[in-house]
């Protein structure tokens, strides 16, 4: 698999990672076999770069990874910290994030974690000097290699990037979302951070396996954060309106090629945007992981391919999304 240098913390890894949120919760019942099954389909698939956080079933997903730490050599993990309190910047102190730290580290078993990023904390949080102050003296103890940020909006972004110790940028980027594009990746290049690409399919939309009649588990943030409920809106479904995303799919399919899904076709999309250091589908099963990893190997899309995203996106989707993340 092709590997890009993930910002600033200086490694390498392969452009393919795994997302592991639907390992621990809000996906749907996900069995530890499954799980671990899921995992180690990716890592013996080619992926180096795995995506997680202390929230994702309050623990179990990094408890998951920590076990596959454990069996392969040559992996990059990422975690994430903030979500388990309440979301007001008081809450984002130095013992806090120590406090985290231990907490991560004693579930993925190690000593120091190669990447944590704060977890979409409040837009208040990126402007506090004490905040970055902090992770500097995490990374210099040694319980951190690197530290970045997992954002909401493009605006977020901007201002983690001229942090001069981010080392990278989590962000919704995908052929529904393409604000990103406009500022936050070139920004991004110039500065040496770099672009994990989050929700890269919109909830499974860019799948292409939905309809009108398709039912989530009432356990599934696709059911229960509909209108933002539970979390920002644009968590789910990239914060498109479930009818808009199929009708968007399906002016998609004709620029498809044959024996190319439509999940392939939508990470390629991400691939093909400078800048982007790794993109982090994730998966419910290997079957699904082999899909998502030959994305990797597809060539890059054609102007004509590109020009069905970018028209679908400015009749269909910028209407409701692009003023507003």
């Amino acid at each position: 698999m092709e590997k890009r240098t993930l910002g600033r913390t200086g490694r390498e890894v392969g452009v393919v990672g795994l997302g592991a949120w639907q390992l621990g919760a809000d996906w749907g019942e996900v069995g530890e076999d499954d799980a671990l099954g899921v995992l180690r389909a990716a890592v013996e698939g080619g992926v180096t770069f795995i995506d997680t956080a202390d929230v994702y079933g309050d623990g179990r997903s990094e408890q998951l990874v920590g076990r596959i730490l454990r069996e392969y050599d040559g992996l990059t993990v990422a975690t994430k910290m903030g979500r388990r309190v309440e979301q007001v910047p008081a809450n984002y102190t130095a013992a806090n994030f120590r406090a985290w730290n231990d907490r991560s580290r004693a579930n993925l078993g190690v000593d120091t974690i190669d990447l944590v990023q704060l977890h979409c904390p409040p837009t208040p949080v990126y402007s506090a000097d004490e905040v970055f102050d902090a992770l500097d003296a995490m990374v210099d103890e040694g319980r951190i290699a690197a530290y970045g940020v997992s954002v909401e909006t493009c605006a977020e972004a901007l201002t983690a990037i001229a942090r001069p110790q981010v080392a990278s940028v989590q962000i919704i980027l995908n052929a529904f979302r393409l604000k990103p594009l406009d500022q936050v990746l070139p920004a991004a290049r110039e500065a040496g951070v770099g672009i994990i690409a989050r929700v890269p399919l919109a909830s499974g939309l860019l799948s292409g396996k939905y309809d009108e009649n398709t039912v989530f588990g009432a356990d599934d943030h696709r059911t229960y954060n509909r209108q933002g409920e539970a979390f920002d809106v644009g968590e789910t479904f990239s914060g498109v309106d479930f009818s808009t995303g199929l009708e968007a799919v399906r002016r998609l399919r004709p620029s498809i090629p044959a024996g190319t899904t439509t999940a392939q076709f939508a990470l390629r999309w991400i691939l093909d945007q400078p800048g982007v250091s790794v993109v982090i589908p994730g998966a419910r099963n290997p079957a699904q992981v082999t899909g998502n990893l030959a994305a990797a190997n597809l060539p890059p899309l054609s102007e004509d391919q590109l020009a069905a995203i970018q028209q679908t996106y400015d009749e269909l989707i910028r209407p409701q999304l692009h003023s507003r993340w």
